[in-house]
């Protein structure tokens, strides 16, 4: 039995992002303070832009908006901020791009799948303990330690699929 979940969905057609958003924010602040930890403003402010699309956001790209909202914004303020909200597992990285997306299900795991569509750039996240034992085995099998699993696959969502 394959307990699989889908942590972070393609979006369908046209929804209200807003929702999304919304969501994200309530569950960072529930976990922060369960944690004991801060969601300070400007790490509340680099988590929203982390999840104001579906598609991967580069420090880079954040740090453009924060700076035309406040010109103080300098690169340490950004990294200090997406490491925070890495650590917590607010959000991940996906290496590939080098860039940022909100967490579906803070604290879940620190394995995961992360299906990337090439046309669109919107990533679906899935939490397969299966796969995450079976690469584990793998590594085993020829005296490799995983320290971190990641498993980034590229394709198409089912928007962008071309039609066979």
């Amino acid at each position: 039995m394959n307990n699989a979940k889908i942590l972070r969905e393609f979006p369908k057609g046209k929804h209200k992002h807003s929702a999304c958003i919304n969501d994200a924010m309530k569950t960072a602040e529930a976990t922060c303070q369960e944690r004991g930890i801060r969601l300070t403003a400007i790490r509340r402010r680099v988590l929203e832009l982390v999840w104001a699309s579906h598609e991967p956001v580069k420090a880079y790209d954040v740090l453009d908006t924060l700076r035309s909202e406040r010109d103080s914004a300098a690169p340490p303020t950004v990294y200090r901020a997406l490491e925070f909200l890495l650590d917590e597992g607010l959000v991940h990285k996906i290496e590939s791009l080098n860039a940022y997306i909100g967490c579906g299900e803070p604290g879940h795991t620190d394995a995961g799948q992360f299906l990337i569509c090439s046309d669109c750039g919107d990533v679906a996240e899935l939490d397969d303990p299966e796969l995450v034992k079976m690469i584990a085995e793998k590594a085993s099998q020829i005296g490799f330690s995983i320290e971190q699993q990641l498993v980034e696959v590229t394709g198409f969502c089912a928007q962008c699929a071309p039609a066979s």
